[in-house]
Formats: C-alpha cells, sequence, structure tokens
C-alpha cells in the first residue's frame, strides 16, 4: 500500500524525546525517529505551564522548525493553558491558567508566528476575544479539556472553535438533559474531531456511533503520544512524572491514572480498519483529513503539486519505506 505520509497534529513526545524537555534538539529527536514510522509532518504538542516555562517551551518548539532531518515540523500545538480546571485529564492544575490576551500574544511572539492549533475550553470567560485574535493569526482553535455545556460549545463554534481534542477524553459528557461537549461535536457537522485510536482511550464499538454521526473528512487519527512511546528501556517519564506501560497506555506511577498515549500513527491506521473504517477512510483521517483541517495545501495527498510525502506499507502495515519531501528515509526493499 503507497499512502500520503502521515500527519499527525497532536503528539507530546516519541523515542524518549518530548515537547517537556524544553530543547529543540529533543524535537528534531522527534522528527527523526517519527519519519522511520510512516510520520512525515507532525505538530509538536505543548503541553501547559506556568507563563515563563511555556514561553520557554515555545520559543525553543519553535526554533527547531526548519532544521528537521525527518518528518516535517509544521507548526506548534498548545494544548493549553486556557484549558478547564475541571477536566484536565494528565494535565497539571497548577498549570492552567485564566483566558489572557497578554499572555496569548507573549506566546504568539515567542513562537516567531509559527501556532498553527490550540486547545481551549469554549466556556472560559474570555474566550470570544482570544478566538477573535486567533482567527486573526489563523491560529485553528479546537474544544478541548472543556467541562463545556452544549450552549458553550455552540457559542465556540459561532467564534470560531470548529475542530476538537480527543473526543471523548477530557470533556463534558453527553447526557439526556445537555448534549454537553460530546454531544455537540456529534450533532454538528461542522465541527471535526480528533481520535486517539488506540482502543484504550475509546471503547472500539464508539466508532460505530461515531461514523454514523460525523463525516469521515471530520474525523482526524492523532496519537497523542507520550515521551517514551517507542522508547526502548525504562524507566520512563511523561511531563515531569515517572509512567509505567501496561495494557497498552501509559500510566502514572503514583497514583495509576491514565497518563496517555503510546500510539504510533500506523497502528492507529490498523486499528481503525478493525474497528470498521474502510482502508481508504482510515489512511484519509490520517493524511488528508489533517491536511485540510490544520490548512496544509501542499500535503496530505499523492497528486500533482503537492509535496512528495509517502508511507509504503503491506497489509500487515509494517511501514517498509519512507518518502519524505522527495527524500527516501526509509527503505526496507534494498
Amino acid at each position: 500500500m503507497i499512502a500520503p505520509g502521515f500527519i499527525d497534529t497532536h503528539i507530546h513526545g516519541f523515542g524518549g524525546f518530548g515537547t517537556e524537555d524544553f530543547s529543540a534538539d529533543s524535537i528534531l529527536g522527534m522528527s527523526r525517529l517519527l519519519v522511520q514510522h510512516g510520520v512525515t509532518a507532525f505538530n509538536p504538542t505543548l503541553y501547559p505551564a506556568e507563563p515563563e516555562l511555556m514561553l520557554k517551551a515555545v520559543k525553543e518548539a519553535a526554533s527547531a522548525i526548519g532544521r528537521e532531518e525527518g518528518a516535517q515540523i509544521m507548526g506548534l500545538h498548545l494544548e493549553g493553558p486556557f484549558i478547564s480546571p475541571e477536566r484536565l485529564g494528565a494535565m497539571k492544575a497548577e498549570a492552567v491558567q485564566p483566558v489572557s490576551l497578554g499572555l496569548m500574544e507573549k506566546l504568539w511572539d515567542a513562537s516567531g508566528g509559527r501556532i498553527v492549533n490550540m486547545t481551549v475550553a469554549p466556556e472560559l470567560k474570555g474566550m470570544r476575544e482570544l478566538a477573535l485574535f486567533c482567527l486573526k493569526k489563523g491560529i485553528i482553535l479546537q474544544a478541548g479539556h472543556t467541562d463545556a455545556k452544549y450552549e458553550n460549545m455552540v457559542e465556540g463554534t459561532q467564534a470560531g472553535i470548529l475542530h476538537s481534542t480527543h473526543l471523548f477524553n477530557a470533556m463534558s459528557r453527553m447526557e439526556h438533559r445537555n448534549p454537553n461537549a460530546v454531544g455537540a461535536v456529534l450533532i454538528h457537522p461542522e465541527i471535526s474531531c480528533e481520535i486517539i485510536a488506540d482502543g484504550h482511550h475509546i471503547h472500539p464499538d464508539l466508532y460505530k456511533l461515531l461514523l454514523r454521526n460525523k463525516r469521515v473528512d471530520k474525523i482526524v487519527l492523532v496519537t497523542d503520544a507520550l515521551k517514551p512511546t517507542e522508547q526502548a528501556k525504562g524507566p520512563f517519564y511523561a511531563n515531569g512524572e515517572e509512567v509505567v506501560f501496561r495494557d497498552g497506555v501509559f500510566h502514572k506511577k503514583a497514583d495509576d491514572i491514565i497518563a496517555g498515549s503510546a500510539l504510533t500513527m500506523i497502528r492507529g491506521v490498523k486499528n481503525l480498519v478493525n474497528f470498521g473504517f474502510s482502508l481508504e477512510d482510515a489512511i484519509k483521517t490520517s493524511s488528508f483529513n489533517p491536511a485540510e483541517i490544520m490548512r496544509y495545501s501542499n500535503k496530505g495527498a499523492i497528486i500533482p503539486g503537492r509535496d512528495a510525502d509517502l508511507a509504503i506499507f503491506g497489509m500487515d502495515f509494517r511501514v517498509m519505506a519512507v518518502v519524505a519531501g522527495g527524500v527516501v528515509k526509509r527503505n526496507f526493499f534494498e
């Protein structure tokens, strides 16, 4: 199978390299390793942190852009800091910040204008003003780590929040009296969504519900992978905490809470096929869809005028060869 190179728009780390290292070298390390797994473009995803630390992380990550030797760094995904303290998931409570245009402007400047997408909680005070700023800068906002009511989500769509972060996870659940965030994503065709297709973050049968309620072109496969994903030996650390790998996911050693994913994009494609997607649609969620939603007009399809990014794999979903920007990065055929 020859497919467009995978585009991972939500990934924190890989192979022992992570965005929490506050190091451009770590981002470049992710680039070198990811391309071996069929990923030809990605958005390094930064955890929320106290303002000064987050500004440092943004500046370091952005400085890696253009120096990569593997997967292309398209820009940054900020997962916070303007998220709900009620829906932290594995995030640290002390890192959450109230909406601040001043901080947002500093983050934008620190990135050199390289923030592509940002996870926010639509219900927060001041979100409409933040959304207007992001609209002017071309930043794609996605609802996530949110305790939003249905009405907040509708208002969010009107403000331009038209994408969502890891659907079903770390967001207000659908109820019969209020559809809340999950219901809004399923009800509104204009809202696109990320999915972590590892079989742990979402029950496999929920993909049947998803396919009945969401057009495939609005579904984006992401890994949300943590720093120790595919790391050969432990101990394993993610976002400053020790984690253990068990049953396909990472758990915090301290309290056994799920810390995050160990998914790769190729395994995600395989899982989606097992969950009921056609192979064509599974590939689409990993390449064409993220390119369209992130406005990467030169990515995501094997057509004239787009970058020569290819992932070549067998029916066993083993990546055999990778071409990134017209350059062969992996070749098991020789």
